[in-house]
């Protein structure tokens, strides 16, 4: 089996190159993050003809994730336990940051962490608490089962390493690289996730997102900051993984490229 996930920066503007990557890399389940739709907005028909269900959460033209599958989708959850919400008083609310879904028997999740927007910022601390929250639910749910086979896919908003940035000069004093950023990170992979990407596609310079301003992407002025966790024993199971960096270019691209894991049979 083939799972992928893939920040699409508006799934109504990205339906036909979301459709084309499925089938391209003969997919077979695709988390999406950041599809900036309501739920009723979602575009369907496209999905579905190429032989894909879909769940979906968005409430209004922020976050909205999904999980699209053409093998099945069973026990469909959003949200975790424990997850935070944002916003004072009457005004906090869940966010579409968290769907998943069985499929295929490996319980996909689609993860949107918030971005945290600067080290002064309340929506890091926002972050950080949505991020132990998932470790805490991640830590249950390896309890109740050991065999679980999950995937943690999505944007993480983190780049883990000093390698996983263009320069370590130019994150100073900003998001995604902080020390209690990526200690936060690194609490979810202890809790038994592991990222089972790296091995398969080692650095430096493997990137998964690159700014649309300054030429960043020519310029290959990137971080990786799309991640597939798999508990253990998923990540028993994985074969290969890769990052489609061409998905990139061209006109209409998403700022961010898909990751793309290959399970074996279980």
């Amino acid at each position: 089996m083939r799972i992928a996930t893939w920040n699409c920066n508006s799934i109504r503007s990205r339906v036909d190159r979301a459709v084309a990557f499925l089938e391209r890399h003969d997919v077979d389940v695709l988390a999406l993050q950041e599809t900036k739709c309501k739920d009723e907005q979602f575009p369907l028909l496209p999905f579905e003809a190429a032989g894909y269900e879909v769940a979906h959460v968005g409430h209004n033209q922020w976050n909205g994730v999904a999980v699209v599958s053409r093998v099945g989708l069973q026990d469909v959850q959003v949200g975790f336990e424990g997850m935070p919400t944002w916003g004072d008083g009457e005004a906090a609310a869940t966010e579409a940051r968290a769907i998943s879904a069985v499929a295929g028997g490996v319980r996909v999740w689609s993860l949107y962490v918030p971005n945290g927007r600067s080290l002064d910022d309340p929506h890091l601390l926002y972050k950080l608490d949505w991020l132990a929250a998932l470790r805490e639910a991640g830590t249950g749910w390896l309890a109740a089962d050991p065999q679980a086979q999950i995937a943690l896919m999505g944007d993480w908003n983190i780049a883990p390493t000093d390698e996983d940035v263009w320069s370590v000069e130019h994150y100073l004093g900003r998001t995604h690289t902080s020390d209690a950023e990526r200690a936060a990170f690194s609490a979810v992979v202890d809790a038994g996730y592991s990222d089972v990407v790296r091995p398969h596609a080692p650095g430096p310079g493997t990137y998964t997102y690159w700014d649309y301003t300054q030429l960043a992407f020519p310029k290959r002025r990137g971080m990786r900051i799309d991640f597939c966790l798999a508990s253990p024993a998923l990540a028993g199971r994985v074969g290969g993984a890769f990052i489609d960096r061409e998905e990139r270019k061209g006109k209409g691209a998403s700022d961010h490229a898909p990751v793309v894991v290959d399970l074996t049979d279980a």
